[in-house]
């Protein structure tokens, strides 16, 4: 996919996770919240990085991203299972997504 055209799937799913991370950013304000979503998003990068490895492409990423639903939230509770973990838990996974991209070999900012 390097020096291609990102399908559609990928491009809409990096503004997804571009917004997640921007969201989480926002967040600062208040750090208690901040660094527990960190430690989170920090779990769930651990989890992507187990399950793609160090050498990825964004459609690898995408596909994951398809079917984060059945394992990121597991993920997150195992990490902090305090109440209240489910009010975030999306924007914690398209941060995750968000940073991770980065390590893509055809990432692009």
């Amino acid at each position: 996919m390097i020096g291609r055209v990102p399908s559609p799937e990928v491009e809409i799913a990096r503004q997804q996770w571009s917004a997640g991370a921007r969201r989480l950013d926002g967040m600062r304000a208040d750090q208690r919240l901040y660094d527990r979503l960190m430690g989170q998003v920090g779990a769930v990068t651990d989890e992507l990085r187990r399950r793609l490895g160090g050498t990825f492409a964004l459609t690898e990423l995408s596909a994951a991203y398809r079917t984060a639903d059945a394992w990121t939230l597991d993920t997150i509770e195992d990490v902090d299972p305090e109440p209240g973990w489910q009010h975030h838990a999306s924007l914690v996974v398209d941060a995750a997504f968000y940073l991770y991209a980065r390590g893509a070999i055809d990432y692009t900012p």
